[in-house]
């Protein structure tokens, strides 16, 4: 752009009126460029992804107690291309590449991010419901065992989705009739022998063993407030903290958990006056627990409680799964669904909540 002073015919005062316009004209013009260039990154970036949490809550929030002390990583995680991440009312698990798997409800089905929370890709669409699952590598390769609700089934299935092996109802254990109605399983782990174990916690209340090839093996449990009974037998884990590997169960409107040996007999009640027991994931010696109404707790090897995460105060927001986003805190859970420690133990917690919510707690450094 060229200026051209006539300053022959103008007078001072004159002069000093134009080169001020001028100035005044270049400004505004070079301002609207940068803001408009400004607009248009800001629109591409939250076209492909945007954080779950506002750009200005930046603050980490502290939580835990004694050894067990974490803090929030506000706004980590991306959602897939400008949209919601569905429904989260299910579990996580991570791979040796320290990739998080989340389900949804959505069309996502199961998500993939990075250990820095950007999303990667999701797969799927037919999983979509997938309400636990386990990670295990066997022969040098990763699979994910799931329990899918959407779909009254399980199965086993490789880290795009390819499925190996699925199976319906057991229909063998008597507990289904012929056509397997009632069966809702929501949990589902795999043992260091290979073996299968599926909690029924949304239908009959029953567990089930199955080889490793998904063939019904046998059935424990029912519906029951006794020891070896469930109410909601939600969650399965295996508990490989003792001698001997067992099953971890939680028995979510016990409020309890229980154990199990591998065959399926019952061992104890470890630990009462849950909050809701939904899932377990174990670190070491500490087993991290998702209670539905609005907290983590952190048992020890002796299965006593050591710590709470994110405890709420608002008892209106137990449990609820429409709790919008500016309703949200960082480090108040609302309805914790599922959990997961990584390699570091770091923590996931999924909030059953119908946009979609996932929080990362890194272990406090000071």
């Amino acid at each position: 752009m060229k200026i051209f002073l006539l300053t022959n015919h103008v007078r001072p005062a004159s002069l000093l009126n134009v080169l001020t316009a001028i100035f005044l004209s270049l400004s505004i013009s070079s301002l609207s460029s940068v803001s408009a260039h400004e607009n248009e990154g800001e629109a591409i970036d939250h076209a492909t992804t945007h954080p779950v949490k506002s750009e200005a809550d930046v603050k980490p929030v502290r939580t835990g107690a004694g050894d067990h002390v974490y803090d929030t990583v506000p706004g980590w995680l991306e959602q897939p291309a400008g949209e919601e991440i569905g429904n989260t009312h299910g579990q996580m698990v991570i791979d040796k590449a320290g990739n998080l798997y989340v389900t949804s409800d959505g069309k996502h089905s199961i998500l993939v991010y990075s250990k820095d929370g950007k999303y990667l890709r999701s797969f799927g669409k037919e999983l979509s419901r997938v309400h636990g699952m386990q990670l295990v590598e066997e022969g040098g390769e990763e699979f994910i065992y799931i329990a899918h609700l959407g779909k009254s089934r399980i199965a086993k299935i490789k880290l795009d989705g390819t499925e190996v092996w699925s199976q319906g109802a057991p229909l063998k254990s008597g507990h289904y009739g012929e056509d397997g109605a009632g069966y809702k399983p929501t949990g589902i782990a795999v043992a260091p022998n290979g073996k299968v174990y599926v909690v029924d916690g949304y239908g009959k209340n029953y567990a089930h063993i199955y080889s490793n090839e998904g063939v019904y093996e046998k059935s424990f449990g029912g519906r029951g407030k006794e020891g070896g009974k469930f109410q909601t037998c939600h969650g399965i884990a295996i508990d490989l903290r003792g001698d001997t590997p067992l099953l971890l169960i939680s028995d979510r409107e016990n409020r309890r958990l229980q154990h199990f040996d591998l065959d399926g007999n019952f061992k104890a009640v470890i630990t009462e006056g849950l909050r809701r027991p939904c899932s377990v994931s174990i670190h070491g010696k500490y087993v991290a627990i998702a209670e539905l109404q609005a907290r983590v707790t952190i048992i020890d090897e002796n299965n006593k409680i050591v710590a709470h995460l994110g405890d709420n105060p608002n008892k209106k927001q137990w449990a609820q799964n429409r709790v919008a986003r500016d309703d949200w805190k960082d480090g108040i859970f609302t309805a914790p669904h599922g959990v997961c420690y990584d390699q570091d133990g770091n923590i996931f917690v999924m909030d059953w909540n119908f946009l979609g919510r996932v929080t990362r707690l890194e272990r406090a450094k000071d």
